[in-house]
């Protein structure tokens, strides 16, 4: 049995939880969006100088956020990896049909 307290605090996290996939969500289509146009435009799917640009602001705002940067740098890089993983499938797809 739990009490009122951590009922909310539960129920707060999974609207924090839910809030945080749609957000993901939005993110992806946004950058399957960059995947198509750099398959397009023959454009490399990665590009360091920018995910390290990213990084370094991530960790900045963790950081005002008071949130632990090594962990917003492991989540970011982590997303970085999908990302690229997507753009390469859609330069794979666009050769495929050439």
């Amino acid at each position: 049995m739990t009490d009122a307290t951590l009922t909310r605090y539960r129920q707060s996290i999974d609207n924090i939880d839910a809030a945080l996939v749609f957000m993901l969500a939005e993110r992806f289509k946004v950058t399957q969006a960059v995947g198509r146009y750099k398959a397009e435009t023959g454009l490399p799917a990665a590009d360091p100088g920018r995910e390290e640009a990213q990084i370094a602001r991530l960790r900045a705002l963790a950081q005002d956020a008071d949130l632990d940067p090594e962990f917003s740098e492991k989540f970011l890089r982590f997303i970085i990896d999908e990302v690229i993983r997507h753009h390469r499938q859609a330069q794979e797809a666009g050769t495929a049909g050439a």
